[in-house]
């Protein structure tokens, strides 16, 4: 396998032809130059350059090797730059997902204000289920996405909380519990709880749907729903019940169903989510941008 720098001494000469300007393009001295191509002839067995006292030339085998990785060696350039520009840059397409009409309003004021800071980025948002959000990530079809907590899940990084929710039960409006001020985790136990999908990390689900109660009392799981508003419709039907964040009450306020606080839950905690090898400078700046909103320091 040919070395870094024995490809760069090959095709500089090669352009150049000369060893004096070969050098001084590549920083080293004349003999370096010189002691590589020599390095490089031996291993190939026949002279790549033709030289004499008043010229250097490509021999015909240094030609054909020229021709055929130069190309190739463009190309690998090509593609790092490329990487760096990805990487480090704060230009191209930013894809942001969102759980829930909070989420996008939030992200909304988020990208406005990260749009003011990087004019040569932009911002592609889209909707999606709490199901969706994870295998999106991992798919790579999004760059961030903006869910709750907690997530512990390889290659996934999170961000700082970004908003805080008082936890709610989504009940049936006839249900018993629609009657009352607030309900208890302990009230868990006298409910059939719906389920998230399994495509929501595991840490999510024991998160809103616990197998037992603080004190250890067993709690029904019901069945799993693959959307929110699939969730609500079973809830107003009667067919079970779900913790939600107050933000429900205001942008899914509904007949059929009723919000009521837990006295003892703690609140619902929301952030950005993005995988690890995909921390660019473009999420990074992203993320500093929905925690300075958010903080007041827009």
């Amino acid at each position: 396998m040919l070395e870094r720098h024995e490809l760069e001494a090959f095709l500089t000469l090669a352009e150049e032809l000369h060893f004096g300007r070969t050098a001084e393009h590549l920083r080293v001295s004349t003999s370096r130059v010189s002691q590589t191509i020599a390095k490089l002839e031996r291993r190939v067995g026949v002279p790549l350059f033709n030289r004499t006292s008043r010229r250097v030339e490509l021999s015909t085998v240094g030609r054909q090797l020229y021709e055929e990785v130069r190309p190739a060696w463009t190309q690998i350039a090509t593609a790092f730059e490329r990487a760096i520009d990805t990487g480090r840059g704060l230009t191209g397409t930013l894809r942001v997902a969102f759980v829930g009409a909070a989420a996008g309003q939030l992200l909304i004021g988020t990208t406005e204000l990260f749009r003011a800071r990087e004019p040569g980025c932009e911002v592609r948002l889209r909707e999606a289920q709490m199901a969706e959000v994870f295998p999106l990530l991992y798919d790579g079809e999004i760059d961030i996405g903006l869910a709750t907590f907690p997530v512990d899940q390889p290659g996934i990084v999170s961000g700082p909380v970004l908003v805080s929710e008082t936890r709610m039960l989504a009940v049936p409006s006839q249900h018993p519990f629609a009657r009352r001020t607030s309900v208890s985790l302990e009230d868990l136990a006298r409910v059939r709880v719906l389920q998230l999908p399994d495509t929501v990390p595991d840490s999510l689900r024991e998160d809103r749907t616990p197998r037992t109660t603080p004190s250890g009392r067993p709690i029904e799981h019901g069945p799993a729903t693959a959307t929110f508003n699939e969730m609500l419709t079973l809830i107003g039907a009667g067919q079970g019940v779900f913790p939600v964040g107050a933000q429900s009450r205001r942008y899914y306020a509904r007949p059929d169903v009723a919000y009521i606080p837990f006295s003892d839950a703690p609140p619902l905690r929301w952030g950005l989510h993005w995988r690890a090898d995909g921390a660019t400078a473009r999420v990074r700046a992203f993320n500093q941008a929905a925690h300075d909103l958010v903080s007041g320091r827009s």
